[in-house]
């Protein structure tokens, strides 16, 4: 048998910090960890109250600077993990592979350095970080400057793992010419699973809201949708910029007394909530050139047995129809208040069914597993070193 490989994993964010990629970031040390590989993860000092919760792999933290929000998001942010980043990489013992989360200036930090010591890396480009960047400043320069850092970050790699097919052909119209797997995401079933709950009437949006997400439509919806189902509670918890934006349209539309905004909570307090709520939403603005991107949200709604509603373009809508040939999924629909608000009034008046609930979430666990995702990334960082 080859001998365990050293692997070394950097990501800013890391379980049990609340986020998509922290869950999937874990289920991959876990997948390297019980092939038998010697995991470290150089990450950032948790946010107060969170401390690491290794399950086989090493945690290096170090102090970070964060938002007002508690997140790692923003140029001074991101500086303050990339430069010790550097050092704390060029110094440590030799992996035989590193595995590296963006944004792309960690990516081009571990580039340079794992060029220095001849370290191959795995580059995990779940979206295009210079495209969002796009739809969140008008500058130019900062756009140039961010493609020309991904684009270093992604040539340097060995290899880069994505969720999905929209993702490599951007990545290929960007001119990266390096081998792109496509291995999915998938739910965290051990954080989300389906437990029997009384449904309460809130509609919940987990996760970051930006610009590109566009979820002032939600807003939209659910004042059409209140005016002949009063009662209903519009929930937000997570971390954005955009907080400030709803919550003025919320008034404007009368809403406010019945729209919350909530802060991003860890896994284990997330879970109950979707399992209690009539629906998750999800949502894509059109034509903002990330209409590639699949929300990967959903994973997590359903694993809960809890039925998406998503409005937008992009992968996640073909993907809702055909889970909903088998379990009840939700409903994806055009990005507009009207469509919206006609698939709140349906889930109102379906009512909760426990047993359609925990058909979806055993569904979800078969078929979209996030375990199943990490072996399949597991199999390219070993190739990536050389197995």
């Amino acid at each position: 048998m080859p001998s365990p490989l050293r692997v070394t994993m950097v990501s800013r964010i890391y379980r049990p910090e609340a986020s998509a990629a922290s869950f999937f970031l874990g289920s991959i040390a876990d997948s390297l960890s019980a092939a038998g590989h010697e995991v470290e993860v150089i990450t950032a000092r948790m946010p107060k109250g969170l401390s690491p919760e290794p399950r086989g792999e090493r945690v290096r933290t170090f102090p970070v600077l964060r938002d007002r929000n508690g997140y790692v998001r923003g140029y001074l942010q991101y500086m303050s993990f990339d430069l010790p980043l550097f050092f704390r990489l060029l110094f440590s013992r030799r992996p035989d592979v590193v595995f590296m989360e963006p944004p792309p200036t960690t990516g081009a930090v571990v580039r340079i350095v794992c060029a220095l010591r001849r370290i191959p890396y795995v580059y995990d480009a779940a979206d295009i970080w210079s495209d969002a960047a796009d739809n969140a400043t008008g500058s130019q320069l900062v756009i140039r400057v961010l493609r020309g850092l991904e684009r270093f970050g992604m040539k340097g790699a060995r290899r880069i793992v994505t969720i999905s097919q929209g993702v490599a052909d951007r990545i290929a119209e960007l001119g990266v010419r390096r081998p792109v797997a496509v291995t999915g995401f998938g739910a965290d079933t051990e954080s989300f699973r389906y437990e029997e709950a009384p449904i309460e009437r809130v509609f919940l949006y987990a996760g970051s809201y930006s610009v590109w997400h566009g979820a002032e439509v939600l807003i939209d919806a659910f004042a059409e949708f209140s005016r002949t189902r009063p009662g209903y509670t519009l929930r937000f918890i997570g971390n954005s910029t955009e907080r400030a934006v709803l919550a003025a349209r919320a008034v404007e539309r009368g809403v406010s007394d019945s729209v919350e905004f909530l802060d991003a909570v860890p896994a284990a307090e997330l879970r109950p909530r979707l399992t209690r709520a009539a629906a998750s939403l999800a949502t894509l603005r059109p034509g903002s050139g990330y209409d590639y991107a699949f929300t990967t949200k959903a994973y997590s709604a359903l694993a809960a047995g809890c039925p998406v509603i998503f409005a937008g373009p992009g992968p996640t809508a073909p993907f809702l129809r055909e889970a909903g040939l088998h379990v009840r999924a939700g409903e994806a629909v055009d990005y507009d208040p009207a469509a919206v608000a006609r698939a709140m009034g349906a889930i109102a008046d379906e009512g909760p069914d426990a047993s359609a609930r925990a058909a979806t979430a055993r569904w979800t666990e078969r078929h979209h597993s996030m375990s199943a995702v990490a072996e399949r990334v597991r199999a390219v960082v070993e190739a990536a070193a050389g197995r």
